[in-house]
């Protein structure tokens, strides 16, 4: 996940520690949270749930080894996508964006189409974003999210400009929420919108992936 999830953000240092309170302080305040989130939490059971579902999948692949070693930071990239989820769900309830369940399950059979069937898929979504097959219905909601978003902005996603206007809105709403990354997994980066310094993954969510050869 990296739900779940390429655009480059700009922030003053002072905005970065504006939007980032003392990180140190998760694992204190709140005993079994990986993060907090705008006041909500998440627990270190979800995280270790949708790892272990990842792992599970992977370990059903015959690219078992390859999968696990191109996603040795599992942990921290999966806890990334839930937080960024949240930013996500945040800002499209701000710009009163909804996404109904139908427009999810229309995403997710256009891919299936796309990719050769809901098998390929699943193997193509596991293999590109490590993403397992309980999360499928997830990555699609937030791909639609994006999008519909990017309708409200007046932009189109698939375009520069408009995965910036996108990121901009984004960013706007991860300043307004207090993110509180428990230490063991980094550090909340509000520049990437991510923890640690991976490159933005949210736009894995918010494009279409390109169907297996």
């Amino acid at each position: 996940m990296v739900r779940r999830r390429t655009a480059t953000l700009s922030l003053t240092a002072a905005a970065v520690l504006a939007a980032t309170p003392l990180l140190t302080s998760c694992g204190a305040e709140h005993p079994g949270t990986a993060a907090v989130v705008g006041g909500q939490t998440i627990s270190m059971s979800t995280l270790q749930s949708q790892v272990k579902a990842v792992r599970d999948a992977q370990g059903g692949s015959a690219q078992t080894a390859q999968l696990i070693e191109s996603t040795s930071d599992l942990d921290r990239t999966t806890l990334g996508g839930l937080v960024f989820d949240r930013v996500l769900d945040t800002a499209a309830r701000q710009a009163e964006v909804t996404v109904t369940r139908a427009e999810v399950q229309q995403a997710r059979s256009a891919a299936e189409a796309q990719a050769g069937g809901a098998a390929a898929l699943r193997d193509q979504l596991l293999q590109q974003y490590a993403v397992a097959p309980n999360g499928i219905d997830d990555f699609y909601r937030v791909q639609a999210e994006a999008q519909a978003l990017a309708r409200k902005l007046g932009v189109d996603l698939a375009t520069p400009d408009g995965q910036a206007a996108v990121t901009k809105s984004l960013v706007k709403t991860a300043q307004q929420m207090r993110v509180d990354v428990n230490p063991r997994y980094g550090t909340w980066n509000s520049q990437t919108l991510t923890i640690g310094t991976a490159s933005t993954p949210w736009l894995r969510h918010a494009v279409a992936p390109t169907p297996a050869a």
